[in-house]
């Protein structure tokens, strides 16, 4: 196996899932003070979704209300109650590159625009013969992280 060309940063994102953002808005927002800065609407996706944030600059974590469109079909972002985690990459081409030719299996869609404006992909949660290697239950985003917190992460590295 090669050297990784490409560093996990920390965590960019949350997703929590549920048949009501209402109800998580009373929690998440309401009860624990998130901010809401933005909502997302994909038919593709089956979601509706509140983005609220804590934390500021690189230390601001996302953290993702969402309901399905349509409760019966897929994806279905209400049945997994913390939907998926999202992770800083400083290289996400280099990253799926090596990762799957090392085994990692990916979700369909490829690198595409997220939610939030960044380049996202995710792996799948789970393996298969072809790429053995998932997320072991957990659907993981991976996302391009932008200048500032590459920058940010180098600087605390020392």
């Amino acid at each position: 196996m090669s050297a990784r060309p490409f560093r996990i940063l920390g965590i960019q994102q949350i997703a929590i899932g549920g048949p009501s953002k209402d109800r998580l808005r009373t929690l998440w927002v309401d009860m624990l003070g998130l901010d809401v800065t933005g909502n997302f609407v994909s038919e593709r996706e089956n979601v509706d979704e509140d983005i609220c944030a804590i934390g500021k600059g690189p230390f601001r974590v996302e953290v993702d209300l969402m309901q399905p469109l349509d409760a019966d079909k897929k994806p279905a972002v209400h049945t997994t109650p913390l939907n998926h985690v999202g992770m800083w990459v400083d290289d996400l081409p280099k990253a799926v590159e090596w990762l799957s030719a090392n085994g990692v299996r990916f979700a369909p869609g490829g690198i595409r625009k997220g939610a939030a404006g960044y380049d996202i992909t995710f792996m799948h949660p789970k393996g298969n013969e072809e790429f053995p290697i998932g997320g072991e239950g957990v659907l993981i985003e991976l996302v391009q992280a932008p200048p500032e917190v590459v920058e940010a992460f180098d600087r605390m590295a020392g």
